[in-house]
């Protein structure tokens, strides 16, 4: 018997990513079998830039994720959308990049999220 250490550290993003994967293939499996089909042809994500997503990592660990599952010869669009903030003080709606941005009309950090923020599976085309 042998023994192989291997000591490659797993950046935390890829780890959160490969969740998300795998969550994505979980309702892609569901849905099929909902609809009594046999594979996903194609996948269309939505997906906010304020989700806390890092898609290259997303990208990186896709088809590991998707290897022998429904998804695995799927087509892939992702959606992505712009985060949106709506500051408390003066009214304005203005892109952030980061939750931490303020309004850049008046200076305040009182903001609410109307958009941004979405993970969700958006259609998906089965056979």
């Amino acid at each position: 018997m042998s023994y192989v250490a291997y000591n490659q550290k797993l950046k935390k993003n890829q780890m959160h990513e490969l969740s998300v994967a795998m969550g994505i293939v979980k309702i892609a499996e569901d849905e099929t079998k909902k609809a009594k089909a046999k594979k996903v042809t194609l996948i269309e994500l939505e997906i906010g830039k304020l989700a806390g997503v890092e898609f290259e990592s997303l990208d990186f660990v896709w088809p590991a994720a998707v290897k022998n599952t429904v998804l695995e010869e799927a087509e892939r669009k992702i959606d992505v959308k712009e985060g949106l903030g709506k500051c408390a003080d003066c009214d304005a709606v203005f892109e952030i990049q980061h939750f931490y941005d303020s309004c850049p009309k008046c200076g305040s950090n009182l903001k609410g999220i109307i958009q941004g923020k979405e993970l969700r599976v958006k259609a998906l085309e089965v056979v």
